[in-house]
């Protein structure tokens, strides 16, 4: 008799390695008694010569009305690509000033986090691991999913590094999340955008982030938007300014589009400027 909680075996990108997922319907996960926010699972496997070895996994129970705040990590919440995967490993901070303070006052103001990396998945426990530990005074990183690459190391670093297309993985994962909600909400679950790279632009704006809150960030910390050019500022300058780009959920209908809720409907058009003059 089959096991009704485990999924047929897919098959990396090759056809060669196969990995078992796991996809539980509706009706499974309501058995499993999950509360608001993160819940944590331990898969094991014994075998008789090497005894038994656990994986933990996070589950995420949302509701259907949140929105969410997507962020990338090397480059965003770190420096720099490179770096920000070396130097964490010795010790050293390599995050970008004023992240945690941003991020925590969104985090407040009632958004969801997750957190979007072209890592490999063997990297999963070191990169949560620093995510967690990131302190900036008082201030941490609010909780989330983090997403990585379901590739080896090797694989997730020729598609990042030589191909340069880490957004078909981050595209496919945000849209599968992304069905995860109700249709009726026009403009999606995803609410804003952090990132880096052009790329990173490229997959919010496919997962249908509203460009107006599409940031990019380089390594001295100067924060643009790719579609307001003359936009120029830091994660410590956008915290002055939370409310207003990110105004407390409580504050808003949750049933409305984005679009039509008290903060955006009523807000002043921006005058038209004849730059010809």
């Amino acid at each position: 008799m089959s096991d009704p909680w485990r999924e047929p075996f897919s098959f990396s990108e090759d056809g060669a390695s196969p990995r078992c997922y796991l996809r539980l319907p509706s009706d499974k996960l309501k058995t499993l008694g999950l509360k608001e926010g993160a819940n944590t699972f331990t898969f094991s496997v014994t075998t008789k010569y090497q005894g038994t070895t656990t994986c933990e996994a996070m589950v995420y129970l949302w509701h259907h009305s949140d929105k969410i705040v997507v962020s990338d990590v090397d480059g965003t919440i770190t420096r720099s690509d490179v770096y920000g995967q070396v130097l964490p490993l010795f010790g050293q901070d390599w995050s970008q000033s004023g992240v945690a303070q941003l991020f925590s006052d969104i985090g407040h103001n009632g958004y969801r986090f997750i957190y979007l990396s072209a890592r490999a998945i063997g990297q999963s426990k070191l990169t949560r691991d620093y995510l967690r530990n990131i302190r900036q005074g008082q201030r941490s990183l609010p909780d989330g999913p983090l997403l990585l690459n379901p590739s080896s190391l090797v694989r997730a670093f020729h598609r990042e590094v030589i191909m340069k297309n880490p957004q078909e993985f981050k595209i496919a994962a945000l849209r599968d999340i992304g069905s995860l909600f109700v249709e009726d909400l026009k403009t999606g679950p995803y609410y804003a955008g952090f990132g880096n790279r052009l790329t990173d632009v490229i997959t919010y704006v496919d997962v249908g982030v509203p460009k107006s809150h599409i940031f990019t960030i380089n390594p001295t910390g100067e924060l643009r938007h790719e579609f307001i050019r003359t936009f120029k500022s830091s994660y410590t300058a956008l915290t002055e300014l939370i409310d207003q780009f990110f105004p407390p959920r409580d504050d808003v209908d949750t049933a409305l589009p984005v679009q039509y809720n008290q903060f955006h409907y009523w807000r002043a058009p921006l005058p038209n400027l004849d730059f010809d003059t």
